[in-house]
């Protein structure tokens, strides 16, 4: 532009010369913008790519009747793009402000601008446009960073789950807590059974009188130490009580030594070497009862 004002004398008006001028200039222009419009765009396509791929939907294309709705036109009109419409508001309005304050103080220098020669306005011009656009640029990229981080919190805000949906993700991961809840419950009482359905084959019990008991199962060609195959307290030991008696079973009392095996051994093994002597003379007692001979 500025070579097209200096020069304007040199146009000629007769014969279309304005127009011929006017277009060699756009052709110029022309030529200078297209490489970085060219850019632009590949950019503009590329960073598309990048983020979502290569996306073919020919299907988008074809007219439909819903789209043309009045109920599809009015979820237009929904609070999400509400609150956008109002953020654009809010950014252009503070754009705007900004860039009216830099400009009001070069209204001062319009008066002085006639008596200027023209590469001096041309000069003002350029000066002025280029610090409207720094602290446009400036405050549009502060707007920018703003309205990411907001984006963000309410990106992360909306993907939060509720308690109800945790707990159904929960039930799906780990199973209905309810569900394992019974499970355990079953298994337990199974447990239960096949315990008490073994106490016939003990040797003999020991108990502290009612509050623990432990039955003990000895086979010397079978075992190397005798081992406990039901053990229980309270209410339980009612029940150990009273299928040991209806089995001919001998319950010994032995308090000390009650306590010591319901502490450090478990259904289905056997009893640890420190309690190897007591748990033998147990034995030996309860066999010599019955007229057995204890082993060596």
């Amino acid at each position: 532009m500025q070579r097209f004002i200096e020069s304007s004398h040199e146009i000629q008006f007769e014969q279309d010369g304005l127009g011929a001028a006017l277009l060699g200039l756009v052709a110029r222009v022309s030529k200078l913008l297209m490489v970085p419009a060219i850019i632009l765009v590949i950019a503009a396509i590329g960073a598309n790519v990048v983020q979502k791929g290569i996306l073919f939907a020919p299907k988008k294309l074809e007219p439909k009747l819903q789209n043309i709705s009045i109920k599809a036109a009015f979820k237009i009109f929904s609070l999400n793009n509400a609150s956008e419409f109002i953020k654009g508001l809010i950014k252009l309005s503070i754009v705007s402000a900004v860039g009216i304050m830099v400009l009001i103080p070069q209204f001062q220098r319009v008066d002085t601008l006639p008596m200027m020669e023209l590469p001096q306005v041309l000069a003002v011009m350029n000066d002025v446009a280029i610090q409207l656009l720094l602290v446009v640029v400036s405050i549009i990229a502060v707007v920018a960073v703003i309205d990411v981080a907001f984006q963000r919190y309410q990106y992360s805000k909306k993907m939060r789950m509720t308690k109800v949906e945790l707990k159904d993700e929960y039930k799906q991961a780990e199973g209905d807590p309810l569900i394992k809840s019974k499970l355990r419950q079953i298994r337990s009482e199974r447990a239960r059974l096949r315990m008490m359905s073994a106490i016939p084959e003990a040797d003999v019990v020991v108990a502290n009188p009612t509050h623990f008991a432990i039955a003990l199962k000895y086979k010397p060609d079978e075992m190397d130490a005798p081992r406990c195959i039901a053990k229980g307290q309270n209410l339980v030991v009612l029940r150990i009580r009273e299928i040991a008696e209806e089995n001919n079973i001998a319950i010994v009392k032995n308090p000390p030594l009650t306590q010591a095996l319901y502490a450090s051994v478990e259904v289905d093994v056997e009893i640890p070497p420190e309690h190897y002597k007591a748990v033998a003379e147990v034995i030996s007692y309860v066999w010599s009862l019955k007229g057995r001979l204890a082993p060596a």
